[in-house]
């Protein structure tokens, strides 16, 4: 079995290509002609951008790039290098790199970014927004979104607190609903949480507190006005952490078991393209 070929059946095992939404575009990106002769790492990124790719070429080692973002989506009716992502293709195959992206089956996953983020609020109970019908066996309360219930009540204030040291961030956005600034009525119980893009995935889940990485202003109002918070941490830093904390142990453990030699890093230089100043 080829290296690629392992990963994309390892990350099936992770996360079934089954739990991702229709729309999506997952699995197996791109396939290089030429592989690597004997490399055997895995490069985890969040976007496939052309300084992660300088990183991974510049590492004779690495045969593969999962890329947590579709780093190839729309169709392409010519591959020059004069557009970003046909360039991105163009130099993957040229260096004998492949590209396997899992996105919405991975954030669908009972196990994923959500659980991760949920993990970092307090003890309590987790599941999801929109459960999954007909989960494959062994992925049982896959689902859109998740939804955190603490054993004891937090401050808005120590909420935040929570998210930040857990993302690993020094500023995030929030936004404070009426019912929060009245003194003493700031008690967060209930989380509804999103990687990513939330407005969608969250709609109108009643809940204490919005997490997520991303809303439009007028979607923020909303919720505001049904008496949830919002906490915005910007779009790919609600999903980073996961990959460090959960996944690349998770992938290096089952490659193991068939190539004792394979290693999975993290990209050094993928970063949110927003900064708060």
């Amino acid at each position: 079995m080829s290296f690629l070929r392992n990963v994309a059946k390892c990350m099936e095992r992770i996360a079934p290509l089954k739990l991702a939404e229709s729309w999506d575009n997952v699995g197996v990106l791109l396939e290089a002609p030429c592989p690597r002769p004997d490399a055997l790492t895995v490069l985890l990124t969040i976007d496939l951008s052309q300084a992660v790719l300088d990183e991974a070429i510049a590492n004779r080692d690495i045969a593969v790039i999962v890329a947590y973002h579709p780093a190839l989506f729309r169709p392409f009716k010519r591959l020059t290098m004069s557009d970003d992502r046909s360039k991105i293709a163009l130099r993957c195959a040229a260096a004998g790199i492949s590209i396997f992206s899992p996105h919405t089956s991975l954030d669908a996953s009972p196990r994923g970014p959500n659980a991760w983020l949920a993990s970092g609020l307090g003890k309590g109970t987790t599941g999801v927004i929109t459960p999954l019908e007909n989960a494959p066996t062994g992925h049982e309360g896959a689902g859109a979104g998740g939804f955190h219930t603490l054993d004891e009540s937090v401050t808005l204030t120590e909420a935040v607190k929570r998210i930040k040291a857990h993302l690993g961030l020094q500023h995030v956005r929030l936004a404070t609903c009426p019912e929060h600034q009245e003194s003493g009525k700031d008690r967060i119980t209930t989380v509804a949480i999103c990687a990513g893009s939330g407005a969608d995935v969250l709609g109108s889940t009643k809940a204490d507190l919005y997490l997520t990485g991303e809303m439009s202003h007028h979607e923020v109002l909303a919720v505001l006005a049904r008496g949830t918070s919002v906490v915005l941490c910007e779009h790919s830093n609600t999903e980073r952490g996961y990959l460090a904390a959960v996944l690349r142990k998770q992938l290096e453990g089952l490659l193991a078991e068939s190539n004792p030699h394979a290693l999975v890093i993290c990209s050094r230089v993928d970063k949110d393209p927003l900064v708060i100043v």
